[in-house]
């Protein structure tokens, strides 16, 4: 079994920043459903997608997040940092390196050199 998508909650305004975000971290767009669609954008990785879900207010947990694992870490922080985006580097527990960026919808993105284990 595997994790097939996660969602977030988004303003429609901020959804084509919230999208080029995504999009540095190797993510694609791709279409929702016709019966998603003008409420929801989606991104794809692999076989794991993100949904970006359209709300008023939406709600950002303050320390929930979610982990993406970037094989070319230090050009993924360099790209977001060259957006401001700046990536806050973290303490390595598994013994790669790791960060902590946030979306433009304010959500907080784990980056990872490498996936525990």
């Amino acid at each position: 079994m595997s994790l097939q998508h996660v969602a977030l909650e988004v303003r429609e305004a901020d959804a084509d920043a919230e999208v080029a975000f995504w999009l540095l971290l190797g993510f694609a767009e791709v279409s929702p459903p016709g019966t998603l669609a003008g409420r929801t954008r989606w991104v794809q990785r692999a076989q794991t997608q993100l949904h970006l879900l359209y709300a008023e207010e939406p709600v950002v947990p303050p320390h929930g997040h979610v982990a993406v694992v970037a094989e070319a870490f230090a050009e993924v922080c360099a790209r977001l940092a060259a957006i401001g985006r700046i990536p806050e580097l973290r303490e390595e527990h598994w013994g790669a390196p790791r960060a902590f960026a946030w979306s433009p919808a304010g959500h907080r993105v784990e980056l990872m050199a490498a996936p525990p284990g």
